[in-house]
């Protein structure tokens, strides 16, 4: 047995010597201009290809072997059995050069014990065969550009990442070939020490975030387009970007709406990666050029990045969204993936279970330096980390009143967010903004089977649902349920028949996060999901997407956009007057084309269908075969990706 082992371990030898002196690995170009700029690795020489041989990718250069950024199997080139190849990767800048190394890894190196976050073996770097020379970003020209609202209804922010502290301005005017006025950029950063926990706070998870600048574009005219651009003569500018300045008494108000989008990354990592966020940018991009001169912002309702402590990962996000972002203003709040850490200062008793280690110990940290919402709402960490921002404000635009509210920290009776969402709402103006929308992350109301968050639902419908009852909330949005759903004007759990005294509640988190819970069962049938679906439930479906929200001072419509097709697939109307008009749970929404919702347009495009018995008996099969199948686990695959099935559910 012992001359078997070592005459196997020999072989094992000779096998890894060979590949690694015959190897050659090469990069072009090795100098990148921007972020999305794609580089070409090519191989050669490796003898006996395997499967599990891979290439990681390294940023810093002098990164351990085992800190790579990402990772792709060599199988992703169509050559690899033939010993060589090549992949492409677009890169995103991350302040510090790249470089690639090939790694030799066999299937008894397989460690049960060295997993990413779904629970696939992370691979071996014990068999180095190559190490590529090293990539560059040749400017140092701002990037990860992106606009906010500011408390001043003439004003607009812009926020952008560069790689040191030197001076950087915002130029900008209402005339592209003449930016004629100028203002100079705080910038700001956050270190490693004031992370909370693991994996942000180690050499693992961290990587320099660079320098955060954020700059105030002032006396701006209302629905006005301005052009902008960011940077210093000394260390270059941006491109020229513009925007249309908000407009408060604009007779229109657009939004683009979705909570735990997440973003796309060309490898994967340690941690799970949204690839569904890329078709939501898209459609959403499609629809902001779509509407030419008018104005528009988008919410992203919590579970920003998914970056879960892997630093890096913010950078892609940003970097993904920026064709948006910097194109119209971009508001969030908090989620329980930027948030939630051990030791976090409210975790009462009967949240105990709820509250944990969700934020990857980033404890709001990046969340709250690299946005700077209206309003100043904080709270303290405890630690070191500075304190938490962006938790609670609202704004104005045309005829809507947007409030974006935490539930990741104290909302209950008589602690300083609730006070505020009582001020607030109890001051706005119904004559200017007839509409008022709720925005948070975890929702107060849902059928999907989210028995963890049962005790925040309930102390949300005690504490917050009187407020809004109390003073019209016409809707009310949240994500944290990778779904799309809508409820029925609801108070108290029972359907009433007008949004005034009984918000419309939406979850609205399927933009990318591709996890996703069974629905709620019951006692009657508990291994199905809910069909037919409960009273107050009057749309829901396992597809990704986004809401489109367009209103006047007469009417509020919001419309769910598919990420497979890019059209609505469900749509309600809320009348000033407190009216609501949608279909019922015996109705189906007729699809229709993207265009016919957007502004403009006087009267509903949506047309009902009545649903045959033969739709009711498909859709009880689609969804118990959707509640089925989106119960495992992501599973590794040659480029360990997994997308659920796409589907309504009825």
């Amino acid at each position: 047995m012992i001359v078997n082992s070592s005459i196997f371990l020999l072989f094992l030898s000779l096998f890894i010597s060979s590949a690694t002196a015959n190897t050659q690995i090469s990069i072009s170009p090795k100098t990148l201009n921007r972020s999305g700029d794609s580089v070409v690795i090519k191989w050669s020489g490796i003898d006996t290809p395997s499967n599990l041989d891979w290439l990681g990718i390294y940023s810093p250069p002098n990164s351990p072997h085992n800190h790579f950024i990402g990772y792709k199997f060599l199988n992703a080139s169509s050559t690899w059995q033939s010993g060589s190849g090549s992949i492409s990767l677009p890169l995103t800048n991350l302040r510090s050069n790249y470089t690639f190394r090939i790694f030799r890894w066999t299937r008894s190196e397989i460690d049960s014990k060295h997993l990413d976050h779904d629970q696939n073996p992370l691979p071996g770097t014990k068999h180095l065969l190559a190490e590529s020379d090293q990539v560059t970003f040749g400017s140092g020209t701002p990037e990860q550009i992106h606009l906010a609202f500011e408390d001043g209804v003439d004003r607009m922010r812009v926020m952008f990442v560069a790689g040191d502290g030197e001076e950087r301005f915002v130029r900008y005017g209402e005339r592209k070939e003449r930016l004629g006025d100028s203002v100079l950029a705080r910038g700001v950063r956050y270190e490693r020490e004031d992370m909370c926990d693991a994996p942000a706070n180690t050499t693992l998870g961290w990587r320099d975030p660079g320098w955060v600048f954020d700059a105030v574009m002032e006396n701006l005219n209302g629905g006005v387009r301005y052009y902008y651009q960011v940077g210093s003569d000394s260390k270059g500018w941006s491109e020229i970007h513009s925007f249309i300045a908000r407009d408060v008494s604009s007779e229109e108000t657009i939004a683009f709406m979705f909570g735990d989008m997440g973003c796309a990354t060309p490898y994967t990592t340690f941690i799970r990666t949204q690839d569904e966020s890329i078709t939501t940018v898209k459609w959403i991009l499609r629809d902001i050029e779509a509407l030419g001169d008018k104005p528009a912002l988008v919410s992203h309702i919590g579970d920003i990045s998914y970056a879960r402590g892997y630093s890096w990962v913010w950078d892609e996000f940003f970097s993904q969204i920026e064709p948006i972002a910097s194109r119209v203003p971009y508001h969030v709040c908090i989620g329980n993936h930027e948030y939630d850490f051990p030791t976090q200062p409210w975790k009462p008793d009967w949240a105990a279970w709820t509250y944990g280690n969700d934020g990857g110990g980033e404890c709001g940290v990046p969340y709250s330096m690299r946005f700077n919402m209206p309003g100043n709402s904080s709270e303290p960490t405890g630690m070191k980390a500075p304190p938490t921002r962006n938790l609670y404000y609202s704004y104005d635009v045309g005829s809507v009143h947007f409030v974006y509210i935490s539930t990741e920290t104290n909302f209950l009776t008589g602690g300083r967010q609730y006070e505020f969402i009582k001020r607030d709402l109890e001051s706005v103006n119904r004559e200017e903004t007839p509409f008022v929308v709720v925005q948070g992350h975890r929702p107060m109301y849902t059928t999907s089977n989210e028995v963890r968050d049962a005790m925040i639902r309930q102390k949300m419908v005690e504490n917050l649902e009187p407020l809004f009852v109390e003073n019209n909330v016409t809707l009310a949005l949240w994500g944290h349920v990778h779904r799309y759903e809508r409820f029925c004007p609801i108070r108290n759990n029972t359907c009433g028949k007008q949004w005034r005294g009984s918000p419309v509640h939406l979850v609205i988190g399927m933009a990318g996060q591709d996890w996703q819970p069974i629905w709620q069962p019951r006692p009657n049938h508990p291994g199905l999901p809910i069909f037919p679906q409960p009273e107050q439930s009057m749309y829901r479906t396992g597809e990704f997407g986004y809401t489109r929200l367009v209103a006047n001072k007469e009417k509020l419509t919001v419309s769910f956009v598919g990420n497979h097709d890019g059209e609505v697939h469900d749509t309600v109307e809320m009348l000033a007057s407190g009216e609501v008009i949608s279909g019922s749970k015996d109705d189906t929404v007729k699809t229709v084309p993207a265009s016919a919702t957007l502004v403009g347009k006087p009267e509903s495009n949506v047309s009902w269908y009545v649903k045959g018995a033969g739709l009711m008996v498909l859709g009880v099969l689609l969804g118990f075969i959707i509640g089925f199948f989106t119960q495992g686990k992501k599973v590794s695959s040659s480029d360990n990706r997994w997308i659920p099935v796409k589907n309504e559910e009825t």
